[in-house]
């Protein structure tokens, strides 16, 4: 019989053998746009993880609808895939903050900062911070700050390590220093074209995340700045791609194939009916990664 329908190519539902067996062996990923190497890095550290299970994986992604219907999407493809497809599911920095309980959850990077399901995240403000130190240390006082989407928890969190730096090395905050994009390289392409074309420039400026830090580098060539000699320049990620810049990127790095690792993880152990693990705090709703200061070649000493 089994050679019968490998010969026909037969394949069999997913939600019939959820019906089964209570179990599809299918995890569902809901991610927001898989060509971006953020993604690229949760999906790898997703793929790693699954490898040696007898499991396989669905992704869903938002693309580039328009922001206000992005919740409402991510909220349907968790009813989606929880119902019957998959064994659940894990969604990547959503718009949503609440989502149906109908099947196991885990959300990396959660746009709440006291979700009511399984969580992974990184220190976001602790990482900005170790960012604004550095560059406060290096003497830099003009700092400037491309930040991320302020409708995402994550953003709001950096943003606040920035400001907190400043106060820590008792520098005024400007807030014409602090441009708001949304983590995309177009966006952040306009923003440092503003910053790097006031008369009283920065000398240094901390992107919110390595895209915007690309983005960075592609205009001060445009107005024949060099880095880091004219413009000190730290992200936030800690791309794979961060490594092939000239010159190669200081960063925040949060980890991001851990946390796809992580995430996928704690699924499989609510999927097994297995507590999760506390953290320091006591806390078993959610995990966060503590976040490090990628030392490179993109910053200078003003001293």
């Amino acid at each position: 019989m089994l050679a019968v329908v490998q010969d026909l190519g037969y394949a069999s539902s997913l939600a019939a053998r959820g019906m089964r067996s209570r179990r599809t062996h299918v995890i569902g990923l809901i991610i927001p746009n898989v060509s971006l190497y953020y993604s690229q890095e949760i999906l790898r550290g997703v793929n790693q993880a699954i490898a040696d299970l007898d499991e396989h994986l669905i992704i869903y992604t938002s693309g580039v609808m328009h922001r206000e219907s992005i919740a409402q999407h991510e909220r349907s493809y968790v009813t989606l895939l929880n119902g019957g497809i998959t064994d659940g599911a894990i969604v990547v920095t959503p718009m949503a903050t609440q989502f149906p309980k109908n099947a196991p959850l885990v959300v990396i990077d959660p746009n709440t900062e006291t979700p009511d399901y399984p969580s992974i995240t990184a220190t976001n403000r602790e990482g900005a911070l170790a960012a604004m130190n550095y560059l406060t240390g290096l003497g830099h006082r003009r700092i400037g700050h491309i930040a991320g989407n302020m409708d995402q928890v994550i953003s709001c969190q950096r943003l606040q390590g920035y400001k907190d730096g400043l106060a820590a090395a008792g520098i005024s905050v400007r807030e014409d220093w602090i441009e708001f994009g949304d983590f995309t390289p177009g966006t952040a392409v306009d923003c440092a074209r503003r910053l790097l074309s006031r008369p009283d420039r920065p000398t240094a400026i901390f992107a919110a995340n390595d895209l915007s830090a690309m983005a960075v580098y592609q205009v001060a060539r445009e107005l024949g700045f060099e880095i880091p000699e004219d413009v000190s320049v730290v992200g936030f990620d800690n791309l794979h791609e961060a490594v092939y810049l000239n010159p190669l990127l200081t960063t925040i790095d949060q980890f991001l194939e851990k946390m796809g690792a992580t995430a996928t993880e704690m699924l499989m152990k609510l999927v097994r009916g297995e507590a999760l693990p506390k953290n320091p705090a006591g806390e078993s709703n959610i995990r966060k990664i503590p976040t490090r200061l990628v030392i490179r070649d993109s910053c200078a000493s003003l001293s």
